[in-house]
């Protein structure tokens, strides 16, 4: 009478063992979701045994570094794909054929440098393609071209300096297009072609020196651009002429006027974002029939009579963000709330007097004055000059000394790849309007005093990968609105304090690579830093009152000799919000290490420093304001209580031997309670290496 129940359960058995082998060892499956989801496993190829009808696929945190062509023939029913942090190098043409289902992909924290003609092919109904955290330099012409159902497609924090004639073709039905936190600095007229309903464009934190009105022209129906952080100086007439325009977004730039005609032909703006620019005056927009809110914050705003118009214009319906800067009665007085008599009439002569000394200085100072007829050449020789990009370039072309006889109006020069080896005084004359010179890779080694005398609207200066191991004190003298410093790939020694003091409104300094060991108090040498860069050099030590007074939000250290944290130091930086220590030889956290220096911080990288132990109330002080915490390839066995960082976003542990016995209980719970990405897998025993801590079991026996 047994028999029938002993068969039943051997069948039951059976069947369980072959549901079981139907799920790549290395990955976990849930059948009831058609999900497998195999992440940190360390896999070099995509695993094999998946179910052919799994819609939603997880490889994150593997190590595939090349997607071979036709890699996933085998689940032709995917929906969801997922393969950011991969180490990914190249995508083979037809990587995706077969996955005519997918809707999202995500290729994220890659290191993708190209994208090929027929990288995408067969994602005929993909709708959402994340490639940012990249290092695409490169979209080859069709790279897009089957993707005609797309809606969004992020390109963010890449290396792209160039947008060409119909890149993104084949994609009809985009919506959203990202292309933040690249390089770029042109697009080509039909850079856009084709996208006939992109409705939001970001091009946010790029080098585009002018708005692209013949570019943007063409984006019929785009309503939100977003262009912060590029270093414009100037919207003329019709620069934006875009119909179903609504929402523009120009703040943090370098613009110093616009004008009144600027928005004639972008008569739907309802929201107009200038704040954080260099404006002092404004006349009444012509065009803009619904504008709604004209932020002007951060904006030094003169009060006089010259703003009276634009006040009686906003009272139509306009709000006006932003305060006064001057006259001093009126210093921070809200812009709304000023009226029309408190805008007093002066002279303008007087109120433009301090720039008319400026230009004085420039003409009757420093700078020779010579009998020479104005030179007629626009552009010098072996060069190639852009009169309406405003752009020059003379990259690799052998000169010895810096070649002169550029257009007044240059904006933007290009003289990297030559064999200078040494800039003498007055080496530019006559590019008063350049905002951006590039001298990278020139072998120079000398920069005489006053070099760049007469480039007053100088914002950005790369001397990057030189061959200069000291600077003059008064090598940036005559360059007052120098913002962003490239150093970086010299031979410098010493950190350059006195050249510095030159630099009032110096907001970013790179000095990487360099062989520096010892700061000096950037308080009197660089009052304004707010990003410094110092990664790879030879610092060992930060001593007290470097930081303090300082306005400092991101320092990077890493790559240097420090042991231990520079906490005394460290706690003087009241604004720090960014702070990178990887690869220091710092191998232990104590119960202080960070307890002073909590105040606004947001990120913390510590990588790759061999650190063996945390002492529990290390990461506490920290507390909920932070937001990232990265600690990969340590040799840490336990972590402590990290409860008390409640506000995290993202935490790496990924490569350190963690040992997942009881010890760890906290942490594992702690994981299974928070809603972030965590990456941290087991050390310890054969059949949990590689195992994510919160998916093992190795915690069920623990009280």
């Amino acid at each position: 009478m047994q028999f029938p129940a002993v068969v039943f359960l051997l069948t039951l058995a059976l069947s369980s063992t072959i549901k079981a082998r139907k799920c790549p060892k290395e990955c976990s499956c849930d059948d009831a979701k058609l999900t497998v989801a195999c992440i940190g496993k360390n896999l070099t190829e995509i695993p094999l045994g998946v179910q052919e009808i799994t819609v939603k696929l997880d490889l994150k945190n593997n190590n595939f570094r090349i997607l071979p062509r036709g890699g996933f023939l085998h689940t032709p029913h995917l929906t969801h794909l997922s393969l950011q942090r991969c180490n990914i190098l190249t995508v083979k043409e037809g990587a995706f054929r077969g996955l005519g289902q997918v809707v999202s992909l995500n290729l994220a924290y890659n290191k993708i440098d190209i994208l090929y003609q027929e990288s995408f092919d067969g994602l005929s109904s993909l709708k959402e393609l994340y490639l940012d955290h990249n290092h695409i330099e490169e979209i080859q012409p069709g790279a897009f071209m089957q993707l005609g159902f797309l809606n969004m497609l992020t390109l963010a924090h890449n290396r792209l300096v160039y947008i060409p004639t119909m890149a993104f073709q084949g994609l009809q039905n985009i919506k959203w297009l990202r292309l933040s936190y690249n390089s770029l600095s042109n697009l080509a007229p039909e850079a856009f072609a084709g996208l006939f309903s992109l409705s939001r464009l970001s091009l946010d934190h790029n080098e585009l020196q002018f708005f692209p009105t013949q570019t943007m022209t063409r984006l019929r129906e785009v309503k939100r651009l977003e262009l912060s952080y590029n270093p414009m100086t100037y919207l003329g007439e019709e620069s934006v002429s875009m119909g179903k325009l609504t929402h523009l977004y120009l703040d943090h730039m370098s613009l110093q006027d616009l004008s009144d005609q600027a928005f004639s032909q972008a008569r739907l703006l309802s929201h107009v974002d200038l704040c954080h620019n260099q404006l002092r005056y404004l006349e009444p927009f012509s065009g803009p029939t619904k504008l709604h809110i004209l932020n002007l914050t951060g904006n030094p705003i003169y009060c006089d009579c010259y703003m009276r118009p634009l006040k009686e214009w906003a009272t139509a319906g306009v709000k006006l963000l932003g305060a006064c800067a001057v006259p001093p009665h009126l210093s921070d007085e809200p812009l709304q709330a000023v009226s029309s008599s408190d805008l007093r009439c002066r002279s303008r002569a007087e109120a433009l007097e301090e720039e008319e000394e400026e230009e004085e200085e420039e003409s009757n100072g420093n700078i020779t004055v010579t009998a020479k007829p104005k030179q007629t050449v626009k552009c010098p020789h072996n060069c190639e000059c852009d009169t309406e990009a405003l752009h020059a370039t003379c990259e690799s072309r052998g000169y010895s000394k810096v070649p002169r006889g550029f257009s007044a109006g240059t904006q933007l020069l290009n003289l990297r790849g030559n064999h200078f080896h040494y800039i003498p005084s007055n080496s530019f004359p006559g590019t008063s309007q350049v905002v951006s010179l590039d001298l990278e890779s020139c072998k120079i080694s000398k920069i005489k005093g006053g070099a760049f005398q007469g480039m007053r609207n100088l914002l950005y200066l790369y001397l990057s990968h030189n061959d200069i191991t000291f600077l003059n004190p008064k090598a940036f003298a005559g360059v007052p609105k120098l913002t962003y410093l490239h150093l970086d790939g010299n031979r410098l020694t010493r950190f350059p304090a006195a050249a510095l003091s030159q630099l009032p409104n110096l907001f970013v300094l790179h000095l990487e690579g360099n062989a520096i060991s010892k700061l000096e108090p950037l308080s009197s040498s660089a009052p304004t830093l707010m990003e410094l860069y110092l990664s790879n050099n030879n610092i060992r030590v930060i001593d007290r009152g470097i930081l303090s007074s300082t306005l400092i939000k991101s320092l990077h250290l890493d790559s240097n000799q420090l042991s231990p944290v520079p906490t005394d130091a460290l706690a003087e930086a009241l604004h720090l919000e960014d702070l990178n220590l990887s690869r220091n030889v710092i191998r232990q956290l104590g119960p202080k290490t960070f307890q002073n220096i909590s105040q606004n911080l947001k990120r913390l990288y510590t990588d790759q420093m061999g650190i063996e132990k945390i002492s529990k109330e290390a990461l506490l002080a920290l507390g909920p304001g932070l937001k990232v915490l990265s600690m990969r390839g340590n040799q840490l066995k336990e972590l402590p209580d990290l409860s008390a960082l409640s506000g995290l976003e993202m935490i790496d542990l990924w490569d350190n031997p963690l040992l997942c016995d009881c010890s760890l209980l906290a942490l594992c719970r702690w994981i299974e309670s928070v809603k972030l990405e965590v990456s941290a897998t087991c050390a310890n025993h054969l059949k949990l290496r590689c195992q994510q801590v919160g998916d093992t079991s190795a915690f069920s026996t623990c009280p």
